[in-house]
């Protein structure tokens, strides 16, 4: 049978690979399962086919458009998903560790879409943060925005999540509005170049909009410009290689690198051999040395225990190493598959090597045992110890990156800190502990050398998506060794595709740039109630000027009877005086609320459907009895959820009878779209 070989796809074309192809085995038994290459391509003509076609039609498009053209990328990744869990196992992955890359790839692309749709506006123009004054009088105010880059991102991706590792840098490039050049790691390209393949035939992306590379990037990163980002993730060595390239370095090319890095576990003090906290953290330790065959970048490779506890730990783990089942990934009882290739597995070999030599030994498992099926690239879990940590260098500077960890000992928490941060920067670290105290001194101590870390204990390890599970609204990357950037993390991943400027102008202004309703910008009176138009009928700015109404003594006092709220205040004339803040009794912040919610509401059965809370209050000017107030609401922002039900977000001013501002709010209101 004719070997499959992979496409490029550049300019919105497939294309072969010139010359001979380079073979990709199975991790199973070594076979042939495809052949790839890149020669031939112009890869300066993808650049600027990114930049010129697919960077002005993704800009062309709002946030939330591009939010539904990754709904539907992941929906069709979800309804294809078996064709990828057909070609899975060669990669060594049994399908438990293919739905991490897979579905968790789809269900990456998913979340943005609802991040797109909930938390940015369908705009063009991100607002960052709130607008500074500039001037003693109104007018003239400062308003960071984003906007996207007008380059090209250039994604290259380990092997270890052909799929995964592709989507999650993909959703936030594309929601942001940036046109991506694909590059995988050839030993799993056949993975990625199927999933890519799936996106294309959705014939939802625009021209340009996406590229994939199948082979070597040539003199790709010979033509990359300013306005261009490279998002890596591999080696620390290959990451160093890249980020130092002349090009990225006198064009400032943005680099975004995700690497190397030695993650911890940690046992808390608290956590003897029957507590869950000691069960839960030996089963997430072995959990992470065998899933993906430990090809995990978050997984862990230091297991941080109490002195008192390091020979039960040792023990417990063993037991549960050597029940597992290890062999070909297809096979429905295999719990630990193989490494992706041969070549991957001599270099854990030799990690594990340098790891005895520099002061660990094995007290589990054979490196060079020889299991699995022939020709594959399988190895058995081997758990070292390292009883003197500080003078075990090895263990704080070799990853072996494979189904391998090291237990050691840690006197006290100070110790633990230490003895964590000694990795230099890391993607993850996970403590099992029941005792806050202990947890919040570790945290406070080694937070800012890892990127994300999880307190685990009985409280909360049912619910917990475990140790080394990045999540899409939560950053991922870390400090130091792990390469010093950050990817996803909801809307701040979007966030090195895009540019931040400064703007200075009148609100107006910013409101005509943004395309979204700004404190101080032109209001424009609504010929109907807002609340009688759907989202789709509404315009940014668009207001209603409520009628007034006099609050008297009496309403503050049946105020105050009702709820129960006889604050000084609001009760006593005198005290009321002599406070620094007030002239005498005043109005509850919630009877202003609450009478201004009588003035502006519409209340009939309408587009509006619900009230859902509000956001960034503040009481400016007191109300006294017999002053009066009027409200004016004016729809700021626009934000759809599904296709039934979408959020509006209303500017709330309440003034009292001198024009002063007595208070402003943003509503949540849920609506008809």
């Amino acid at each position: 049978m004719k070997t499959p070989e992979l496409l490029n796809y550049a300019r919105d074309e497939w294309t072969r690979g010139a010359g001979d192809l380079r073979a990709i085995p199975s991790a199973i038994d070594g076979s042939t399962i495809a052949a790839t290459g890149s020669d031939g391509l112009d890869f300066a003509a993808m650049l600027a086919h990114a930049r010129d076609v697919g960077g002005p039609a993704l800009r062309k498009m709002t946030f939330h458009e591009r939010a539904w053209m990754l709904k539907t990328l992941g929906l069709a990744i979800m309804e294809r998903k078996e064709e990828l869990y057909a070609l899975n196992p060669h990669s060594g992955a049994t399908r438990k560790d293919g739905w991490i890359d897979i579905d968790g790839g789809a269900l990456t692309l998913l979340s943005y879409s609802s991040t797109g749709r909930k938390k940015l506006p369908d705009a063009h123009v991100l607002l960052d943060g709130e607008q500074e004054p500039l001037a003693k009088e109104p007018g003239f105010v400062g308003q960071h925005i984003m906007t996207p880059k007008q380059g090209a991102a250039v994604h290259i991706n380990a092997f270890n999540f052909p799929v995964w590792g592709m989507l999650e840098k993909v959703a936030p490039t594309l929601l942001a509005g940036m046109p991506c050049i694909v590059k995988p790691a050839t030993a799993t390209a056949y993975l990625a170049e199927a999933a890519f393949r799936i996106m294309i035939e959705t014939g939802v992306l625009p021209e340009g909009a996406v590229q994939l590379i199948v082979g070597g990037v040539g003199d790709l990163f010979e033509h990359l410009g300013g306005q261009d980002v490279v998002s890596f993730t591999g080696s620390a060595q290959t990451a160093n290689k890249l980020k130092n390239h002349p090009t990225v370095l006198e064009e400032s090319v943005t680099f975004v690198a995700e690497q190397d890095s030695l993650n911890a576990s940690v046992l808390g003090p608290d956590a003897g051999p029957d507590s869950p906290e000691f069960t839960l953290f030996v089963d997430e330790v072995v959990r992470e040395m065998t899933v993906k065959a430990g090809q995990k970048c978050t997984a862990i490779r230091r297991a941080l225990v109490p002195e008192a506890q390091l020979d039960a730990v040792e023990k417990a783990m063993n037991e549960r190493l050597s029940a597992l089942t290890i062999g070909d990934p297809r096979e429905k009882e295999t719990q630990l598959g193989a490494l992706v290739s041969c070549s991957q597995r001599d270099d854990v070999r030799a990690k594990i090597a340098e790891l005895t030599r520099g002061g660990a030994r094995i007290v589990y498992g054979d490196p060079d045992a020889d299991v699995g099926t022939e020709g594959g690239a399988f190895i058995t879990p081997c758990l070292l110890r390292a009883d003197d940590p500080w003078s075990a260098d090895a263990v704080h500077d070799v990853e072996a990156f494979g189904p391998v960890a090291t237990i050691m000992p840690y006197k006290d928490v100070d110790d633990a800190i230490a003895l964590a941060n000694r990795g230099m920067g890391s993607l993850a670290l996970s403590m099992f502990s029941h005792d806050e105290a202990a947890a919040a001194t570790f945290v406070r101590g080694a937070a800012a050398f890892h990127g994300r870390m999880l307190v685990i204990n009985r409280d909360n390890a049912k619910l917990s998506t475990g140790h080394g599970s990045p999540l899409p609204v939560l950053v991922h990357g870390g400090p130091g060794r792990a390469g010093g950037s950050e990817e996803m993390g909801g809307v701040r991943g979007l966030h090195h595709y895009m540019q931040r400027t400064a703007i200075q102008s009148t609100p107006a202004m910013i409101a005509a740039i943004s395309g979204q309703y700004v404190a101080g910008a032109p209001k424009h009176e609504s010929p109907v109630h807002p609340f009688r138009l759907k989202m789709s009928e509404m315009e940014l700015g668009q207001t209603f000027f409520s009628k007034s109404r006099t609050v008297n003594l009496e309403d503050i006092e049946r105020f105050a009877r009702f709820t129960g709220d006889t604050f000084y205040a609001h009760m006593d004339e005198e005290a009321a005086k002599a406070s620094p803040i007030f002239e005498g009794r005043v109005a509850h912040g919630y009877l202003i609320l609450s009478f201004a919610a009588g003035l502006f509401v519409d209340p009939e059965p309408g587009p509006v459907l619900a009230n859902t809370g509000i956001e960034d209050l503040k009481f400016l000017t007191p109300l006294y009895p017999g002053d009066s107030m009027r409200v004016e609401i004016t729809v700021k922002s626009k934000s759809i959820k599904s296709e039934e039900t979408g959020v509006v977000k209303w500017a709330v001013e309440i003034f009292n009878q001198d024009e002063e501002l007595v208070a402003t709010y943003t509503l949540l209101t849920e609506n008809t779209p």
